[in-house]
C-alpha cells in the first residue's frame, strides 16, 4: 500500500492533535447541555476517525451509524443523498446529533443530512469533519468543526479509501494519480 502513496499529508501526531483539539472544543461546547450528545458516525469512512476522537471526549456519549452518499452510478454527485443504513431512534428532540464525517467536498451530503435531522426534531444537529476541502464547495454549508482544511487532492487513509482500500493506513496520504485515473 505505500508505494501508492505519493507523500504523507497529515502524519499519525498531527492526528492525535487535531482530535484532541476537535474533542476539547466539543467538551467545552456541550459541557451545560441538559441533553444526551450522540455522535452519529458516519459509515464507512469516519469510524477510525470517530473511534479516536469519542475517546477523547470526556462527556456522556451514546452512539449512532448511518451510511448515506449523494452518488448514484457514476462519480458525480446527484445532488439528493441516499440513505444505505438509517438512524433508527425515536424522540430525537431528546437528543444533541453530532455528525461525525471523514471529509467534506461538495458539502451537499452533510448539508442534505443536516436538514433530515432537523426536519426529525433533533434537539440540535452540529457537523464534525476530519478534513475540509471548501475549494470543492457547491452548495453553502461550513462543518461546525474542522480537523483540517485541504487542497483538492484524492486523500486516503485512516478510514479514507479508494475502492475500499488504504483505510487502514495511519496517516492521511496523498494517493499516487495514476493509481484512480
Amino acid at each position: 500500500m505505500l508505494k501508492d502513496v505519493e507523500r504523507i499529508l497529515i502524519d499519525e501526531k498531527e492526528l492525535d492533535e487535531i482530535t484532541s483539539r476537535l474533542a476539547d472544543k466539543i467538551n467545552h461546547d456541550y459541557k451545560d447541555s441538559d441533553k444526551p450528545l450522540i455522535l452519529l458516525i458516519i459509515l464507512k469512512g469516519s469510524l477510525v476517525f470517530a473511534s479516536d476522537l469519542m475517546k477523547k471526549i470526556n462527556l456522556p456519549l451514546e452512539l449512532e451509524f448511518m451510511k448515506v452518499s449523494s452518488y448514484g452510478a457514476g462519480t458525480k454527485t446527484s445532488g439528493e443523498i441516499k440513505i444505505h443504513l438509517d438512524l433508527m431512534r425515536d424522540h430525537l428532540e431528546q437528543y444533541d446529533l453530532l455528525i461525525i464525517e471523514d471529509i467534506v467536498d461538495s458539502g451537499r451530503t452533510l448539508s442534505r443530512l443536516t436538514q433530515l435531522l432537523k426536519n426529525r426534531n433533533a434537539n440540535s444537529v452540529r457537523t464534525c469533519t476530519l478534513l475540509d476541502k471548501p475549494s470543492r464547495r457547491e452548495v453553502d454549508f461550513a462543518p461546525d468543526y474542522c480537523g483540517a482544511q485541504i487542497a483538492d487532492e484524492f486523500v486516503i487513509g485512516y478510514g479514507l479509501d479508494y475502492n475500499e482500500k488504504y483505510r487502514n493506513l495511519p496517516f492521511v496520504g496523498i494517493l499516487k494519480r495514476e493509481i484512480y485515473s
